[in-house]
């Protein structure tokens, strides 16, 4: 805790040019609060609560601006999400999923793994991860129930990663991933009257992720070893527990159907919607008698909530005042600008680290404007430039912060920093390796001339 403070003094007493004071003290409660969450020297939702009240406390912003900052649809789509998990779990609906999930992928604890990497990273290209990563957490707690597995279990650590992973992964691919896409496209059209189509985005895409699921099942076969040899013990005892729910309760038939719809809506609507679908879903669980509010309290894991509220309030925060258009800006001075090749894969690695403290949302609003001026100035298409920060910039395998399906994982209390500081930044360097590989040899057969 005391080196938090003292990077946040070091920070305010620097002489930062072109930057408010508000904006400089915004960076000091950024830096302190990215060390306090890396290092857990606080609990993670109790720093993001700091990094909340520091805004109006040394006032970087007004009280009430402040707290309106919180109220961002992402909270409120994860609050939706958690609630909707209650009666997915209490009726018995994930039972009977999970069973089917473990009699169809899951013959061994290897094959389980792969079996939700590669399920969540399938319905992601079609879908919004976070979507995917809601829909999916209530089976793998269910599974991981009926194996009763303790909080440090590799393999239930595994478990919960590769849901994170796998949503993460295949939200990179289409423009139905993720309303990172939509933006990044919106922008530079906007700003060059051109623009990529679905399926450029996608055949660009594919290549890297793909190879990203062969890399991250190895990661998670290496760091996280399974210590269970069999899985039949969790079938059985699903199997028994399906068979004592007997029958379809209304309870259960009405939850599916309202989950069937949700997700329906969740498909083919905007990405903007996710959290009014959320919340409606909510009050329709309530309303048709699926949702029990003593059973939610005991089910909704409030401090997540907490956490993520917090850490978007900080990155808009650090927008509002300026600080991460300055951030952005001297980053963009310091790669070099001699080789296009250099000036691309210095911008992406910005794009892919700064994702973990702050939306991949803000990175595209934040780094596109300037780096298709950029790609104007040097001669690089500005398509290409818009590709190397959109999507590398989805690429958050690291802090809870960086995007919900991480955020689910980590409600599950079996993962600590400590488990996805190595196991993430591996996955993220492969992740970028591989992405400028394929975008120097297989995007010029489709057009896109690096």
């Amino acid at each position: 805790m005391s080196i938090g403070i003292l990077i946040f003094w070091m920070l305010t007493q620097v002489n930062f040019p072109r930057l408010e004071p508000s904006g400089q003290l915004a960076i000091g409660v950024f830096a302190a609060c990215i060390f306090l969450w890396a290092t857990e020297a606080l609990p993670l939702m109790i720093t993001s609560i700091l990094a909340l009240v520091s805004f109006p406390a040394l006032g970087i912003l007004e009280t009430k601006e402040t707290y309106a900052l919180f109220g961002s649809d992402i909270t409120f789509f994860i609050l939706g999400v958690f609630i909707l998990a209650s009666p997915v779990l209490r009726s018995g609906l994930s039972t009977r999923i999970a069973l089917k999930v473990l009699n169809r992928f899951g013959r061994t604890p290897e094959k389980l793994i792969t079996a939700i990497l590669l399920l969540t990273a399938g319905m992601s290209c079609v879908m919004s991860c976070h979507a995917v990563a809601a829909m999916f957490f209530p089976v793998v707690h269910t599974i991981r129930k009926a194996l009763s597995l303790e909080r440090n279990s590799r393999f239930g650590k595994a478990l919960y990663l590769s849901l994170a992973w796998g949503s993460v992964i295949g939200g990179t691919t289409t423009l139905l991933g993720s309303g990172r896409a939509p933006l990044a496209i919106a922008i530079l059209q906007e700003n060059t009257a051109q623009s990529i189509s679905f399926t450029d985005w996608a055949l660009l895409a594919l290549p890297t992720m793909v190879a990203m699921l062969f890399v991250g099942r190895l990661i998670l076969r290496l760091l996280f070893k399974s210590e269970i040899q069999d899985i039949g013990v969790a079938r059985d005892q699903l199997s028994q527990q399906t068979r004592a729910l007997g029958k379809v309760s209304y309870r259960e038939f009405a939850t599916a159907l309202l989950l069937c719809a949700t997700i329906g809506f969740w498909i083919t609507l905007s990405t903007e919607h996710l959290a009014t679908i959320s919340l409606l879903a909510v009050v329709a669980a309530f309303i048709l008698g699926c949702a029990v509010w003593t059973e939610v309290e005991e089910d909704v894991n409030w401090g997540i909530v907490l956490m993520y509220g917090g850490s978007i309030a900080l990155g808009l925060g650090m927008l509002k005042t300026g600080a991460s258009a300055w951030i952005a800006e001297e980053l963009l001075m310091l790669t070099p600008n001699s080789s296009p090749i250099v000036l691309l894969a210095a911008i992406s690695l910005v794009a892919l680290w700064l994702t973990e403290a702050i939306s991949n949302a803000a990175v595209v609003a934040l780094f596109m404007p300037p780096v298709i001026s950029i790609a104007q100035q040097s001669g690089i298409d500005p398509r290409i430039m818009a590709l190397f920060v959109a999507i590398p910039c989805g690429y958050a395998f690291i802090l809870p912060m960086g995007t919900p399906a991480t955020a689910l994982a980590f409600s599950s209390s079996f993962l600590q920093q400590r488990d996805t500081l190595l196991a993430g930044t591996l996955l993220k360097m492969s992740a970028w390796a591989l992405f400028i590989i394929f975008a120097l040899t297989i995007w010029p057969l489709l057009g896109y001339e690096v």
